[in-house]
């Protein structure tokens, strides 16, 4: 899973920030999707790996849960990964995939030192995430 969100963070499209994510998911059916950080000069605009991964498998597998999501970033130029984890929206994109499914997704981050971080669920990485309009 590491090396797919690697070889994809290498095709992202990010000239503003000069910072590479890529992503990759295993969903329960056994395919494995990835995607990389797509950047805009209008900011907003732009839009990360995780969340361009989860729209995708969603609306191209919609039977089928993600299970595992695989994040990696990198600055270019640079020969080191760099320590990323999820921006706010997508955590909240994670919470939202989780809450679509029933069912946790285990996140794996790789890190500056080579060490990978795993994580069961995004409710570690988002304590007081945002589930319902109602309350």
């Amino acid at each position: 899973m590491l090396s797919r969100a690697q070889t994809i963070s290498k095709l992202a499209y990010a000239p503003y920030s000069n910072f590479n994510v890529g992503a990759a998911v295993l969903l329960e059916n056994g395919e494995v999707l990835q995607s990389s950080n797509q950047e805009n000069v209008s900011y907003p605009v732009g839009t990360c790996a995780e969340r361009i991964l989860l729209g995708y498998a969603g609306a191209n597998y919609p039977n089928s849960t993600p299970v595992m999501l695989a994040i990696v970033a990198q600055r270019a130029g640079e020969e080191t990964w760099a320590s990323v984890s999820p921006c706010g929206m997508c955590r909240q994109a994670i919470n939202e995939t989780e809450n679509r499914y029933q069912r946790p997704i285990t996140i794996l981050i790789l890190c500056a030192n080579g060490n990978v971080l795993r994580v069961k669920g995004i409710s570690a990485l988002l304590p007081l995430k945002f589930d319902d309009l109602n309350s």
